[in-house]
């Protein structure tokens, strides 16, 4: 069957911005496997839903892919060793959302934890998802401990769990990558391509979906080729499209997405399941493949290393739980312009100070920005007063507004800004990106968020 790919999706999701997408610095380099390390730090909380608890202790001997945490609950996702070692120590570790973490240090067995090489070359273009029953394609994704790696980290094994009352009928693959700078999942459609069609396949055989559109926006026309040639070559795969979608931030995001691809609405507080559609980012498809045909955990993940300031910027096949100062030392180190440390991309990315920071399941970048990129605005001119100009409302995928919550959140009072929505912002920076007056409008919603989930003890203090 030929395949055809549009070039264009007529609707879009409002709002959204166009930031300048520095994404030459790594596209062209190919994934290359990181380097051994001598210990890893691996946290016990990389996922939306319950922390696991570990079920290792002080002292033990741990092999390359051994459950090292686990949770009993239904929203939850095990953690596994990237390494041969010892247990170190269970202890609090920096972590980039909770500030501290309950993590399992593991001193490597140097001789027995080589660098990863990737599983690609076990997936052909003869694959058959015939042959891996529904169960068994589930129990595989929660038993390796798959989250969406796109950077939400939701459970995977649950995304894909069919539901009676309301059946999921589509599956989307999500391989918009809007974030600049960003290009592991680019990457990955380019070197990986039979694995993550794979990945969907069984992903769409789990869940009970009838239907695959894989997502693709049009500043990536190499990958948009690249999927759908290998799409009309793959067997049994009728029930599969590509579909180019417009470069817009954030056009990643699920319900963005969605609105994009089907011009269908997620109801505000919903989840895509409740339209019968299961969105799962191109990486997360990758390690569905792995873990159900290759029977492997999730214990590596392809990481950008990127930004002006870093020396040898490039994507990498890395182990969890690698320091984030090692990794960026692997790439030469940085320049004496370095001004911030970001874990994921400059939009929705989260800054560190501690380099020891681990690389977690949703670490898709380490961006190394300078000043010139955070924008010299941010440093040398002050927040001025809200103009009321609008901007932020107008850039809102959302349709919330940004500045009532965020004034809300600034004076303590958090329940008015619940009534305005809190709640139902991405954290996606587009309001902060615009806004004249410099106001950090997603840092204070986004602290807001942090405070209400405090009050409502769902978030340690």
């Amino acid at each position: 069957m030929a395949f055809e790919v549009e070039t264009k999706v007529k609707s879009s999701f409002p709002g959204g911005v166009h930031p300048p997408e520095r994404k030459e610095l790594t596209a062209k380099t190919p994934i290359e496997p990181g380097f051994a390390v001598k210990q890893v730090t691996v946290l016990l909380s990389q996922h939306i839903g319950a922390a696991c608890e570990p079920t290792v202790k002080k002292g033990d001997e741990v092999k390359t892919g051994q459950k090292i945490g686990d949770s009993a609950a239904f929203i939850s996702a095990a953690v596994h060793s990237p390494v041969s070692g010892k247990v170190k120590e269970i202890s609090l570790q920096p972590h980039a959302v909770l500030g501290r973490g309950l993590g399992i240090v593991i001193d490597a067995d140097t001789e027995n934890s080589r660098p990863k090489q990737p599983n690609s070359n076990r997936f052909d273009r003869d694959f058959d998802v015939d042959k891996y029953p529904k169960q068994e394609i589930r129990d595989a994704v929660r038993g390796s401990g798959i989250v969406g790696m796109g950077g939400a980290g939701f459970p995977t094994s649950v995304k894909i769990e069919p539901d009676v009352k309301k059946p999921k009928e589509m599956t989307i693959i999500n391989g918009c990558e809007c974030e600049p700078y960003i290009t592991c999942d680019y990457r990955l459609m380019l070197e990986w391509t039979d694995q993550i069609i794979a990945g969907a396949k069984l992903a769409c055989k789990a869940s009970g979906c009838q239907e695959v559109l894989i997502a693709i926006e049009d500043n990536k026309p190499e990958a948009v080729r690249v999927i759908a040639e290998a799409l009309q070559q793959h067997k049994r795969s009728d029930f599969m499209e590509v579909v180019s979608v417009r470069t817009k931030y954030p056009q990643g995001g699920e319900r963005q997405l969605i609105n994009s691809v089907l011009g269908k609405h997620v109801p505000t507080g919903g989840i895509p399941p409740m339209i019968g559609v299961v969105v799962l980012n191109v990486a997360t498809v990758a390690a569905i493949a792995e873990a159900v045909v290759c029977g492997e955990p999730l214990t590596h993940r392809v990481v950008t290393v990127t930004g002006e300031a870093v020396d040898k910027p490039g994507n990498f096949y890395v182990q969890i739980g690698t320091r984030v100062g090692e990794l960026i030392d692997f790439c030469g180190g940085v320049t004496e312009k370095a001004a911030k440390v970001v874990l994921g991309g400059p939009m929705m990315g989260i800054a560190i100070a501690d380099l020891t920071t681990p690389v977690t399941k949703t670490t898709n970048s380490i961006t190394i920005l300078t000043k010139d990129q955070i924008g010299k605005a941010k440093f040398q001119k002050r927040t001025t007063p809200c103009i009321r100009c609008g901007r932020c409302i107008e850039a809102c995928p959302e349709h919330l507004n940004p500045t009532r919550i965020a004034h809300a959140v600034k004076y303590d009072l958090l329940d008015l800004a619940e009534s305005y929505y809190m709640s139902a912002c991405i954290e996606c920076g587009c309001c902060s990106y615009v806004c004249p007056a410099n106001i950090e409008l997603a840092g204070l919603i986004k602290t807001g968020k942090i405070l209400k989930a405090r009050q409502k003890k769902r978030m340690p203090d």
